[in-house]
């Protein structure tokens, strides 16, 4: 790959990141205080990505890899996406903003499959040459985060201005889009057909295995308090009175890239089953540190975010890595979205539900909230998902090359 080629792939994967992440970490801050939204009102915003992530699938699979090319799709849908945002920002209230920001995210989602396609179409190694231009996606979301922060949207009731600024980024993006490499359609017969395909329903043979049944199950289950982090993690940080919030936070996807360099080590000492019990572990650490820290422990804030790192590399990239060596050759890519349409699909939908019910249950008067049941009840919820899994998973092995996969 050329460097030419390898900068423009790079900054395609910074933008891509940066603009959810200039809007997303703090969407809970600024329904709950912008637009007085209520708890479900807010898991219900959260809820356009798992409605996104189950729509992508088609608009990749049924127009991207068969008529039109990757990066001019890409393209079209951030410029979509830029108008949708700067809507967004101009929404009076809920009711005017949750079409928009649905919308929007039915746009954006498929954009995460195509940065994908464009990047591994131009490798002829990926799994050495796509980490490194993956991890600038990481560092987008970090910028992101840094920059809220630093011009203090938060406490200075500025969060109208994340959309504003991840809508001109999407714009920018719409614009470099049509510059990226060309990616054409795939030939018709290796589009694939069938609903199935489109959906990774073929691989759902896997499930045939006990094993890999249960993994399954597990990470259905354990999507369920992710969408408690995801949602509401920003407004108990501000309510406590957390400087810099949003810029904090991002301290999760500085620990998520540290690990993800260190998967390959830890998989061939540690082996499947442990790797997966680790991740959960620190889920269950997580919320409880989060369930007693507060203005007078914020270290255990800390602590609990930095946390983030172990809780998404060590059972995501890990659970992708066992689902990619179980998976005959003919299935990977299917094996893939099947397990990304359960978790970010319908893990994360229930999940969104609960999470704002549970926030309007514990509200106090004065408008501040019982934060240590909130995050106490999604700790619950993984420490049995753990336990379970620890009973009936078993540690099978497989196999060698599963450590020299790159984490994505």
């Amino acid at each position: 790959m050329s460097t030419a080629i390898r900068l423009k792939l790079s900054l395609m994967m910074f933008l891509e990141f940066f603009i959810w992440g200039a809007w997303f970490v703090t969407l809970g801050t600024y329904l709950l205080h912008d637009l007085h939204a209520t708890g479900l009102q807010v898991g219900t915003a959260f809820l356009t990505q798992s409605i996104g992530a189950i729509i992508a699938p088609f608009v990749v699979g049924l127009i991207a890899d068969r008529y039109f090319s990757a990066q001019k799709i890409l393209g079209v849908l951030h410029l979509l996406g830029a108008g949708l945002l700067w809507q967004a920002s101009r929404a009076a209230d809920f009711s005017n903003f949750y079409p928009s920001i649905l919308g929007y995210m039915v746009l954006y989602m498929p954009t995460l499959a195509l940065v994908n396609s464009v990047a591994f179409r131009q490798m002829r190694d990926p799994q050495t040459e796509f980490a490194p231009i993956r991890v600038l996606g990481t560092l987008g979301w970090i910028v992101a985060g840094l920059l809220i922060g630093w011009l203090n949207w938060e406490q200075g009731g500025g969060l109208r201005n994340t959309f504003l600024l991840a809508a001109g980024a999407s714009a920018v993006l719409g614009v470099f889009s049509f510059a990226l490499p060309a990616t054409p359609p795939l030939p018709r017969a290796a589009a694939g057909t069938s609903l199935g395909s489109l959906l990774g329903l073929e691989a759902v043979g896997l499930l045939k295995n006990r094993s890999y049944l249960i993994f399954f199950l597990a990470s259905v289950a354990i999507c369920i308090p992710l969408a408690f982090y995801y949602g509401f993690t920003n407004p108990f940080l501000n309510e406590v009175n957390m400087p810099r919030a949003a810029a904090v936070q991002s301290l999760g996807q500085v620990s998520e890239l540290l690990f993800m360099l260190a998967i390959p080590l830890f998989f061939r000492r540690l082996g499947v089953k442990k790797m997966l019990a680790i991740g959960m572990s620190a889920w269950v650490l997580r919320y409880v540190f989060f369930a007693f820290g507060g203005a007078d422990a914020t270290w255990a804030l800390l602590l609990g975010i930095v946390l983030h790192g172990v809780c998404y590399d060590f059972f995501f990239v890990t659970g992708q890595i066992y689902t990619d060596n179980l998976a005959g050759e003919q299935f990977k890519s299917a094996a893939q979205g099947f397990i990304t349409l359960a978790t970010y699909g319908v893990g994360m939908l229930i999940g969104t539900l609960l999470s704002g019910r549970i926030f309007d249950a514990y509200q106090l008067p004065g408008g501040t909230h019982d934060w240590r049941m909130i995050w106490l009840i999604p700790a619950v919820i993984a420490a049995v998902v753990l336990l379970l899994f620890l009973l009936l998973f078993r540690d099978e092995k497989i196999g060698a090359n599963a450590a020299e996969v790159a984490p994505l």
